[in-house]
Protein backbone atom coordinates (compact mmCIF):
# COMPACT_ATOMS: atom_id res chain seq x y z
CA UNK A 1 0.00 0.00 0.00
CA UNK A 2 1.26 3.48 -0.84
CA UNK A 3 1.08 6.07 1.91
CA UNK A 4 2.03 9.74 2.27
CA UNK A 5 3.96 10.40 5.46
CA UNK A 6 2.64 13.25 7.62
CA UNK A 7 5.52 12.91 10.12
CA UNK A 8 9.13 11.78 9.93
CA UNK A 9 9.27 8.01 10.55
CA UNK A 10 12.58 6.39 11.40
CA UNK A 11 13.76 3.92 8.72
CA UNK A 12 10.76 4.78 6.52
CA UNK A 13 11.07 8.37 5.33
CA UNK A 14 10.60 12.08 5.89
CA UNK A 15 7.40 14.11 6.10
CA UNK A 16 5.80 14.45 2.66
CA UNK A 17 7.43 11.34 1.17
CA UNK A 18 5.31 8.78 -0.67
CA UNK A 19 6.41 5.30 0.41
CA UNK A 20 5.30 1.72 -0.25
CA UNK A 21 4.60 -0.32 2.91
CA UNK A 22 2.77 -3.56 3.63
CA UNK A 23 -1.01 -3.31 4.09
CA UNK A 24 -0.89 -4.52 7.71
CA UNK A 25 1.83 -2.04 8.71
CA UNK A 26 -0.13 0.79 7.13
CA UNK A 27 -3.52 -0.14 8.65
CA UNK A 28 -2.26 -1.15 12.10
CA UNK A 29 0.57 1.30 12.76
CA UNK A 30 1.10 4.19 10.34
CA UNK A 31 -2.49 5.36 9.76
CA UNK A 32 -3.84 4.88 13.35
CA UNK A 33 -0.88 6.80 14.83
CA UNK A 34 -1.45 9.55 12.22
CA UNK A 35 2.06 9.15 10.87
CA UNK A 36 0.71 8.94 7.34
CA UNK A 37 -2.38 8.84 5.11
CA UNK A 38 -3.33 6.61 2.22
CA UNK A 39 -1.96 7.86 -1.10
CA UNK A 40 -5.27 8.26 -2.97
CA UNK A 41 -5.94 10.90 -5.64
CA UNK A 42 -7.28 13.52 -3.21
CA UNK A 43 -4.34 13.17 -0.80
CA UNK A 44 -1.80 13.20 -3.66
CA UNK A 45 -3.35 16.41 -5.00
CA UNK A 46 -3.24 17.99 -1.52
CA UNK A 47 0.44 17.01 -1.27
CA UNK A 48 1.22 18.67 -4.62
CA UNK A 49 -0.55 21.86 -3.54
CA UNK A 50 1.32 21.94 -0.20
CA UNK A 51 4.68 21.44 -1.91
CA UNK A 52 3.91 24.19 -4.45
CA UNK A 53 2.94 26.55 -1.63
CA UNK A 54 6.11 25.72 0.34
CA UNK A 55 8.27 26.35 -2.73
CA UNK A 56 6.55 29.71 -3.28
CA UNK A 57 7.13 30.71 0.37
CA UNK A 58 10.77 29.60 0.20
CA UNK A 59 11.31 31.70 -2.94
CA UNK A 60 9.70 34.75 -1.31
CA UNK A 61 11.93 34.35 1.77
CA UNK A 62 15.01 34.05 -0.44
CA UNK A 63 14.08 37.20 -2.39
CA UNK A 64 13.43 39.10 0.85
CA UNK A 65 16.79 37.98 2.26
CA UNK A 66 18.59 39.11 -0.91
CA UNK A 67 16.89 42.51 -0.75
CA UNK A 68 17.79 42.88 2.93
CA UNK A 69 21.41 41.91 2.19
CA UNK A 70 21.57 44.67 -0.44
CA UNK A 71 20.18 47.14 2.07
CA UNK A 72 22.70 46.05 4.74
CA UNK A 73 25.68 46.67 2.45
CA UNK A 74 24.83 50.41 2.36
CA UNK A 75 24.70 50.74 6.16
CA UNK A 76 27.46 51.47 8.65
CA UNK A 77 27.23 50.98 12.40
CA UNK A 78 29.45 52.74 14.94
CA UNK A 79 30.31 50.92 18.16
CA UNK A 80 32.23 52.52 20.99
CA UNK A 81 34.79 50.74 23.16
CA UNK A 82 36.75 51.90 26.21
CA UNK A 83 40.48 52.34 25.57
CA UNK A 84 43.51 52.95 27.76
CA UNK A 85 46.98 54.29 27.16
CA UNK A 86 48.42 53.76 23.71
CA UNK A 87 45.02 52.92 22.20
CA UNK A 88 44.79 49.53 23.95
CA UNK A 89 41.21 48.36 24.32
CA UNK A 90 39.48 46.87 27.32
CA UNK A 91 37.55 43.77 26.23
CA UNK A 92 36.11 43.18 22.79
CA UNK A 93 33.04 43.92 20.68
CA UNK A 94 30.42 41.15 20.77
CA UNK A 95 27.72 40.30 18.24
CA UNK A 96 25.13 41.44 20.79
CA UNK A 97 26.62 44.94 20.85
CA UNK A 98 26.66 45.08 17.04
CA UNK A 99 23.00 43.96 16.86
CA UNK A 100 21.96 46.60 19.43
CA UNK A 101 23.90 49.32 17.60
CA UNK A 102 22.33 48.35 14.26
CA UNK A 103 18.86 48.59 15.77
CA UNK A 104 19.56 51.94 17.45
CA UNK A 105 21.46 53.64 14.61
CA UNK A 106 19.93 52.18 11.43
CA UNK A 107 16.57 50.87 12.61
CA UNK A 108 17.54 47.42 11.30
CA UNK A 109 16.81 44.41 13.50
CA UNK A 110 19.43 41.69 13.22
CA UNK A 111 19.51 38.52 15.32
CA UNK A 112 22.82 38.39 17.23
CA UNK A 113 23.12 34.66 16.47
CA UNK A 114 23.21 35.40 12.73
CA UNK A 115 26.18 37.75 13.00
CA UNK A 116 29.35 35.84 12.09
CA UNK A 117 32.70 37.16 13.24
CA UNK A 118 35.84 35.13 12.43
CA UNK A 119 37.51 36.46 15.60
CA UNK A 120 36.58 38.95 18.28
CA UNK A 121 37.01 42.63 17.45
CA UNK A 122 39.60 43.90 19.91
CA UNK A 123 40.96 47.05 18.28
CA UNK A 124 39.79 50.33 16.81
CA UNK A 125 39.04 50.59 13.10
CA UNK A 126 36.51 49.61 10.44
CA UNK A 127 35.51 45.97 10.07
CA UNK A 128 33.21 44.10 7.73
CA UNK A 129 31.00 41.59 9.53
CA UNK A 130 29.04 38.80 7.82
CA UNK A 131 25.34 38.37 8.61
CA UNK A 132 23.76 35.02 7.66
CA UNK A 133 20.25 36.00 6.54
CA UNK A 134 19.28 32.77 4.77
CA UNK A 135 21.06 29.47 4.11
CA UNK A 136 21.93 30.80 0.63
CA UNK A 137 22.33 34.54 1.42
CA UNK A 138 25.00 36.24 3.51
CA UNK A 139 25.04 40.02 3.87
CA UNK A 140 27.91 42.31 4.89
CA UNK A 141 27.67 45.07 7.49
CA UNK A 142 30.35 47.70 8.11
CA UNK A 143 31.21 48.13 11.79
CA UNK A 144 33.23 51.16 12.81
CA UNK A 145 34.88 50.76 16.22
CA UNK A 146 35.74 54.05 17.93
CA UNK A 147 37.05 55.14 21.29
CA UNK A 148 34.41 56.18 23.84
CA UNK A 149 34.09 59.88 24.31
CA UNK A 150 34.85 60.75 27.94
Amino acid sequence: MKIILTEDVKKLGKKGDVVEVSDGYARNYVIPKKLGVEANNKNMNDLKLKKANQEKLAKEQLDAARAFAGELETKEVTVYIKTGEGGRTFGSISSKEIAEAAKAQCGVEIDKKKIQMPEAIKSLGVYEVSVKLHPQVTGKLKVKVQETES
